[in-house]
């Protein structure tokens, strides 16, 4: 009597499948990713070499080759940059931010930052109601102006619904807040030495309003070390605010959009609070802590070029001047 043998199956496990599917893949998006990687390190040369902020940079870059994205061979990379890659770097922020550094800021310090970042976020949304625009709108400047500047507009887009506009409004948001924060890193210090600060007030006022990380470094720490550093741990709680906006965020459009039984948080807010938490109780050697922080501004970098990349000129000044 024969024995039969049994069916060998092949899985994606085995070697030769897994070998093609990952070539393939491969294949699909490196052309694009690799556009998008060589953007973000030209834009931070520039950014190293002429002192101007390495978003507005990779949007500008983004912006001139546009051609690119009528290229078929080139879409899924950027696609996957402008999406994938941006959660990732988004996720990773959560290595610059500590529960002490929050803490350490004091109730009453801690209590008027969140309300300002809630009250920014609520007269976005008026404002743009007043002026025709949408609620959404509202939303995504008033959380980029609230929060962090360009990396909160790309993360709030995230979780914003899809339509013709969003990616527009977003490259547009970015570009607006980014313009602003680097007036405001001029202007802001002149300001508060007239006014006459103290160093916490000043740190304050300073990490409470500009708009990007970078910049509040360059004014805070352009006063005084001490103004630096309380500015710095200012604007890193206003980053922190990105959690409980973004997951809000996230729960309100779920819902409206029926897909109830699902976790309404995305994975990379998730993945940033993690972060945060390894942050403070189970600190990462200095190397790599270092290397996932760098890791996190190469992905925001190349999301931004990613986005420049997407968009025509054309379309952005269809934006119409009721915005800026």
């Amino acid at each position: 009597m024969r024995v039969s043998q049994p069916k060998k199956t092949r899985t994606i496990l085995s070697f030769p499948i897994a070998y093609r599917f990952s070539r393939k893949t491969l294949h699909r998006y490196f052309p694009g990713v690799v556009v998008c990687f060589t953007v973000a390190a030209a834009a931070r040369f520039l950014s190293d070499h002429y002192g101007a902020p390495q978003m507005l940079f990779a949007l500008l870059l983004g912006l001139a080759f546009h051609f690119l994205a009528e290229e078929n061979s080139c879409i899924p990379g950027i696609e996957l940059t402008a999406k994938k890659i941006l959660q990732i770097g988004v996720a990773l922020l959560g290595m610059r931010i500590t529960v002490d550094q929050v803490i350490g800021l004091g109730l009453d310090s801690v209590a008027l930052v969140g309300a300002g970042v809630i009250a920014t976020i609520l007269v976005g949304i008026g404002m743009a109601r007043l002026l025709g625009r949408t609620a959404v709108f509202g939303m995504l400047t008033g959380g980029a102006v609230g929060i962090c500047g360009a990396s909160a507009a790309l993360a709030i887009s995230a979780v914003l619904p899809r339509n013709s506009n969003a990616e527009r409004n977003t490259i547009f948001t970015v570009i607006a807040v980014t313009t602003l924060s680097t007036i405001s890193m001029i202007a802001y210090p002149i300001i508060a030495t007239w006014l006459g600060m103290s160093d916490h007030t000043a740190g304050l006022f300073l990490g409470g309003s500009i708009h990007d990380v970078a910049q509040v470094i360059g004014a805070g720490y352009g006063l005084s070390p001490e103004v630096g550093d309380i500015s710095t741990v200012t604007k890193l709680f206003r980053v922190a605010m990105l959690v409980p906006v973004v997951f809000t965020l996230s729960l309100l459009f779920r819902n409206r959009g029926g897909k109830a039984g699902k976790i309404p948080v995305p994975f990379f807010v998730l993945f940033f609070c993690l972060f945060v938490g390894i942050n403070s109780y189970a600190p990462l050697p200095e190397g790599l802590h270092e290397a996932l922080v760098n890791a996190s501004r190469w992905c925001l970098v190349a999301a931004i070029g990613a986005l420049g990349v997407k968009t025509s000129l054309k379309s952005l000044a269809q934006v119409g001047t009721i915005p800026i």
